[in-house]
């Protein structure tokens, strides 16, 4: 449902370590009960902007997880505002946001790159 092109592994490997070497990045994995991997989450800085991402794996959609996710960073994480950018046709991921107080303060076309499909992105806003 995102906008995303998987990443080869050096690459996959490369972005992770520069993740979890930044002092400003709050960086979790979401694991079930019986500590298997569900997904991911974290908060970053881009310019002088907090944001929050995730990815949940397609066969744990539909369960609740990204919203008791989104809960959880949000209570570690107090620096407000945070935003998030969702491709606008991510309807599930958008209403995740707002079960946790996101509000939609606009739409901005983005533009494709190597890592991202073109698409136009919700920008969303917790103050």
């Amino acid at each position: 449902m995102a906008a995303v092109r998987s990443r080869d592994r050096e690459t996959f490997d490369a972005h992770w370590a520069r993740v979890l070497g930044n002092p400003l990045c709050v960086a979790r994995v979401i694991v079930d009960d019986d500590d298997r991997v569900l997904g991911g989450i974290s908060s970053f800085e881009e310019g002088d902007t907090r944001y929050v991402g995730y990815w949940i794996g397609r066969e744990h959609w539909g369960r609740g997880v990204a919203s008791a996710a989104v809960a959880l960073l949000l209570a570690e994480v107090r620096q407000r505002p945070i935003h998030a950018r969702v491709a606008r046709d991510n309807v599930a991921s958008i209403k995740v946001l707002d079960r946790n107080g996101f509000v939609v303060i606009g739409y901005v076309h983005a533009p494709e790159t190597e890592r991202f499909l073109a698409c136009e992105e919700a920008v969303l806003r917790l103050e």
